[in-house]
């Protein structure tokens, strides 16, 4: 693996982080606690305590410039931060053995495919590193997407690279993958194909998986857990059906705020301050809370409206 080239709110970052209560627990496939990293003056990870548990399927949210190939980078060990600790399969990342380096599967936002190879090439060299390959996978894969096997890489078209950096990172069967914008080069219908396999590989193995992407339509297909990335730090994450259900946007003065998550026992995400003494606030209800038609002036959020507020 190697590292690719490089209005008034607050938000306090831990309000619906899951991470800070189990951050030790030796099951999780990767535990960040505490991570500091920065280049020069700027920080990008900023205290950062994350944790990713066998089976989870997560989709890492950001602006653009959030540092999120920056996290993903550090969690597999491709960059040292300055403070804390990384770990994978309980191992500090920046030591992991050849065991525990098996068990990883990545695709980076830049492909680093040999061009000079053709994928029969490519993969038969990467089968030797690995002790857990899947050939019939690999074949089936190849087919289905319709990649020529004894094409020099770099007459293949941009999707296509990224296909077959796609069958090599689940060729070996990966405990944890990991994707950083793995289908930014792909079509509608390829981008499903993707999806249809990744779910596939979570319900056949059990697998660990994270991956970025800013195509909101494609998390939407898959119900998982979503984790929001702002300042430096894993502001939220939860299930996408949980966040929906539960997160609300309200608007009126201080006053009228105040008492309507008092009554309904409501938790404050975030608060922006609007013009004429009025607030717009984010708040998380509680699971007993009444229903939406009975509770006057809450606004339902959609996914874009959830990645506006929390990044």
């Amino acid at each position: 693996m190697n590292a690719s080239t490089h209005p008034s709110s607050t938000l306090r970052p831990a309000d619906l982080s899951l991470h800070s209560s189990a951050i030790q627990q030796p099951s999780a496939s990767a535990c960040l606690s505490g991570v500091q990293l920065g280049y020069g003056k700027q920080t990008v990870l900023r205290d950062l305590s994350w944790q990713l548990l066998p089976g989870q399927v997560v989709g890492l949210l950001g602006r653009n410039g959030a540092g999120k190939t920056t996290l993903l980078e550090t969690l597999l060990g491709l960059r040292e931060p300055q403070a804390g600790r990384v770990e994978l399969f309980g191992q500090a990342a920046l030591q992991i053995d050849d065991a525990a380096r098996a068990r990883i599967g990545y695709v980076p936002q830049q492909s680093d495919l040999f061009e000079g190879f053709t994928p029969a090439q490519l993969l038969a060299y990467f089968r030797s590193f690995y002790p857990r390959w899947n050939e019939a996978k690999v074949e089936g894969l190849l087919s289905r997407w319709d990649i020529a096997r004894d094409k020099p890489i770099a007459k293949l078209s941009g999707g296509q690279q990224q296909r077959l950096s796609i069958i090599r990172a689940l060729a070996h069967e990966p405990d944890l993958l990991v994707l950083d914008e793995p289908v930014a080069s792909l079509d509608p219908a390829g981008r499903r194909d993707f999806l249809r396999e990744l779910v596939e590989q979570v319900l056949d193995r059990g697998t660990t998986v994270v991956f970025s992407t800013h195509i909101l339509s494609d998390l939407e297909r898959v119900a998982f857990n979503l984790a929001f990335m702002s300042e430096g730090r894993i502001s939220c994450q939860a299930p996408l059906d949980e966040l929906i259900e539960q997160l609300r946007s309200v608007q009126g003065s201080t006053a009228q705020l105040q008492s309507m998550v008092s009554r309904l026992g409501a938790e404050v995400l975030r608060r922006h301050a609007l013009e004429n003494g009025q607030a717009r606030w984010l708040i998380r209800l509680p699971l007993d809370a009444p229903p939406l038609a009975q509770t006057e002036g809450l606004q339902a959020l959609n996914l874009e409206d959830l990645f506006m507020e929390l990044t």
